[in-house]
């Protein structure tokens, strides 16, 4: 018995049969042979062994600039704790603290400028900050500052917009144009018209830098009125600087640029007069690409059925909206009155209208009366920005 064996088993002596050793060897030859093998293999050969990667179907951005992003859909580099940036060349800085309740608080700083701002959204300005141009939205030209669109894609008619409540319900913008041509119309319009009344600033006019910031701070929308060749021109003179239909394209180009310098943190481009001009396809060409190209509105006046500024801004692709009264063509409190209710039973009709008024006292002190009445009956007033048709690709 074998006193070494496990408890309850006896070892029995084996003896190999015939050619057992020899095997055994073999076996393992072979085996250290196939390890040393694969070994070598391995060494030589890397690329056979790691791992597919997953394939990326989303496009890798530019390595120059980062790729166009919202908020919404993006994963915010952390600068530091609950610190993150909405974009390379936005200006913004957020901070996102979750309170005891788990709601998360975004606060909004724009880079270079003092204090937080809430917001509920990076895309539109705080009412603190809306005399202050965003300096991500413009570039710097001969012609002096002039609106842009950002590195990632923001754009002026977004966040220079009047926000609104996004009901669908029955939905009026009134534009009151001249601002700028008369201190003390300006002054008025500014100051006893609603805020939600937009105000339309002529690029001809003085004190506009002034004029711009007081209006912006009461929580106006604005957009800039540039001059356009009507059919009776020169007996009929819309001012300097305007755009004539047999100028070169480079001189109308240069034109709008000395308009839109004037001011900033408009949502887009209103025509003044413009009856020839805005029905002249060559003409209209470029100065439409540059205001597309650029970010901005167009609000045609709806005076000439002729008007191409529609089609253009289709085929281009840029925000583009249609005045559907002209409230003041005879300067009568009454009349003016009788306008305003034929504007709202289109809305009601339509959805939504667009009126253009100009600042006279007689105007200013209709659309203040009937737009505190319409509100009692439902109607929400927008900035017009609200009510154009975006056209975006």
């Amino acid at each position: 018995m074998d006193l070494h064996a496990p408890l309850g088993q006896e070892r029995k002596d084996k003896k190999p049969g015939k050619g057992g050793t020899a095997l055994s060897s073999l076996a393992s030859a072979l085996a250290v042979v196939s390890l040393a093998g694969f070994s070598a293999w391995t060494a030589l050969s890397p690329a056979n062994l790691r791992a597919v990667p997953p394939i990326n179907l989303t496009p890798a951005p530019p390595e120059t600039a980062e790729a166009p992003d919202t908020l919404a859909s993006r994963e915010p580099q952390q600068e530091a704790a609950g610190i993150v940036r909405s974009g390379p060349n936005d200006g913004a800085v957020l901070r996102r603290t979750t309170t005891p309740d788990g709601n998360v608080v975004t606060t909004f700083s724009p880079t270079g400028r003092q204090g937080p701002v809430i917001i509920g959204t990076a895309s539109t300005q705080d009412p603190r900050l809306a005399g202050q141009p965003n300096e991500d939205l413009i570039e710097l030209t001969d012609a002096g500052g002039l609106p842009a669109v950002s590195a990632s894609g923001l754009r002026p008619v977004d966040f220079y917009a009047r926000p609104w409540s996004g009901a669908r319900g029955t939905r009026i913008a009134i534009v009151i144009g001249g601002i700028g041509l008369s201190q003390t119309g300006s002054q008025k319009a500014i100051r006893e018209l609603p805020e939600d009344i937009t105000l339309a600033f002529a690029a001809t006019g003085n004190s506009l830098q002034r004029w711009m910031q007081e209006a912006r701070r009461k929580g106006h929308e604005i957009v800039l009125q540039v001059p356009m060749e009507p059919f009776d021109y020169p007996a009929n003179d819309p001012g300097r600087g305007a755009l004539l239909a047999e100028k070169t394209a480079a001189t109308n180009v240069a034109n709008l640029h000395q308009a839109m310098a004037q001011i900033s943190n408009y949502t887009g481009i209103m025509n003044y007069m413009g009856a020839r001009f805005l029905a002249d396809d060559k003409a209209m060409d470029p100065v439409m690409r540059d205001i597309g190209k650029r970010g901005l509105m167009f609000l045609d006046d709806g005076s000439t059925a002729r008007s191409l500024s529609g089609d253009f801004a289709k085929a281009i692709g840029f925000p583009h909206a249609y005045a559907d009264v002209m409230i003041d063509a005879q300067l009568d409190r009454q009349a003016i009155l009788a306008k305003l209710d034929e504007l709202e039973r289109i809305a009601r009709r339509n959805g939504q209208a667009i009126g253009v008024g100009a600042a006279f006292d007689e105007t200013i002190a209709a659309v203040a009366e009937w737009r505190n009445e319409a509100v009692a009956r439902g109607i929400e007033f927008v900035g017009v920005s609200a009510l154009a048709n975006d056209n975006s690709p």
